[in-house]
């Protein structure tokens, strides 16, 4: 059977000649020819597109072929590509230098914003990514605590660094790779694994290692196995477990932070934890991370105290800037208004869809992120997850990339929708849903 036309009724789109040719040499260069695993298209199968620019809701390949995109960056780009009151101020930022070393004003207004906007980060560290925001709280909770061994929960990703890969979501779901090599099994042993939602596994963890467990690090909204929302009463447990074994509570942040709401999935969900961790968006998608917390855990990071992390371009002033004119904009409640309205229609749309296809799938949807399982059981863990049908998923994201659809290359990752995003991307997403479904029953 044919590849399904786009549904603006344009020829085919996907892959052309020029990306091709770039991919092929990009294989020369860099290790699979990527600077992440998961753009290789290992999971999906076929060669990826390489991208020109993005505008609006949507990218454009080096071939001209335009996509209607929910990857956005993997989260951050929640106002869509290049909206005009990023670039402005990012064009003005880069007239007065691009890196100080030195604490810029745009530095300490970002600061500012996200500790209102946070009530439970009293104050707040910057860096350069998520992995180092997570990396950086949890040296800190163990100083803080005296402690060395951390919980964290299976298919939960954390960022690449030492000791947080184990079984871990995302990328290494996707390459089935549960454990990297070049971890010492000394510092793998520091961490303890939980499968997400099952609050009496977790117990049964601090009933043996309770008095040596420094933090629990947790996504409040997983989103690194698939799009998996926490069971009612889950992250209440977490909080009373960790307070009462003296043990920190650290969300992950770095996806749900001022996407979830403005104040976060913590606010959403009403649990405070004692560290957070942030990335993507509080940069406007340029490369950012942050931690922080409570007052008098945070009072032991270097200079104030014995806990050193250091990053030269750490709260440099053109991710500061960015930072601020998105959370500015990310102020208006219309705007959490608008994302939610637009994700339903766009879940609704996809329900349809594989209804009418008779295709078994589960879609779970946070806010403006969302996962279509290729399953027909409900998706709450890793192990769910897992048991979704990933070739089949391939075959799909295939089909929809061929009718110009831009989608994550993996079965566990997330659909990202931003304010970018029209009823008509959404419309025409859900007739290309309709028709590449037909075509992978």
């Amino acid at each position: 059977m044919s590849d399904p036309q786009d549904p603006g009724g344009r020829p085919p789109v996907g892959p052309g000649p020029r990306s091709r040719e770039l991919f092929a040499r990009a294989q020369d260069l860099m290790p699979g020819g990527v600077s992440s695993p998961v753009r290789a298209y290992r999971a999906v199968g076929g060669d990826p597109p390489v991208i020109a620019y993005g505008s609006g809701s949507r990218i454009v390949d080096v071939d001209g072929r335009s996509y209607i995109d929910y990857v956005c960056a993997y989260g951050p780009l929640i106002l869509g590509h290049a909206p005009p009151q990023v670039a402005d101020v990012l064009a003005a930022a880069v007239q007065r230098g691009t890196a100080y070393g030195a604490t810029s004003e745009l530095e300490i207004e970002l600061a500012r914003l996200i500790c209102e906007a946070v009530p439970s980060i009293q104050l707040v560290r910057f860096v350069n990514s998520g992995t180092e925001a997570t990396m950086s709280a949890l040296r800190l909770a163990r100083a803080y605590t005296g402690r060395t061994k951390i919980v964290k929960f299976e298919g939960g990703y954390h960022g690449h660094a030492d000791g947080l890969l184990a079984q871990a979501g995302s990328g290494p779901a996707t390459l089935g790779l549960p454990d990297s090599p070049g971890v010492p099994a000394s510092y793998a042993a520091e961490t303890l694994l939980a499968p997400y939602n099952d609050p009496q596994a977790v117990g049964r963890v601090f009933e043996r290692y309770g008095e040596e467990i420094a933090a629990v690090i947790v996504e409040p909204i997983a989103a690194n196995m698939g799009v998996v929302p926490p069971a009612p009463g889950f992250l209440a447990g977490l909080r009373d477990v960790t307070a009462r074994h003296g043990s920190l509570l650290v969300f992950d942040e770095v996806i749900t932070g001022f996407r979830a709401s403005y104040g976060g999935a913590q606010e959403l969900l009403g649990v405070a934890p004692d560290l957070t961790c942030l990335g993507k968006i509080i940069g406007g998608g340029l490369p950012v991370g942050a931690y922080g917390g409570r007052r008098e855990i945070m009072e032991m990071v270097a200079p104030l105290g014995p806990v050193y992390q250091a990053g030269t371009l750490s709260g440099n002033p053109i991710a500061m800037a960015a930072g601020i004119v998105t959370l500015q904009a990310l102020q208006d409640p219309a705007a959490y208004q608008r994302l939610e309205v637009v994700t339903v229609y766009l879940e609704d749309g996809l329900r349809r869809a594989a209804a009418e296809a008779e295709v078994p799938v589960r879609t779970n949807r946070a806010g403006s992120i969302l996962t279509a399982f290729f399953t027909a059981e409900p998706v709450t863990d890793y192990a769910s997850a897992k048991a979704a049908d990933t070739e089949r998923y391939a075959a799909y994201f295939r089909q929809m990339l061929s009718c110009g659809v831009f989608l994550a290359p993996s079965q566990f990752e997330a659909m990202f929708v931003s304010l970018a995003h029209t009823d008509d991307d959404i419309a025409a997403t859900i007739e290309a849903a309709r028709q590449s479904l037909a075509l992978v029953r």
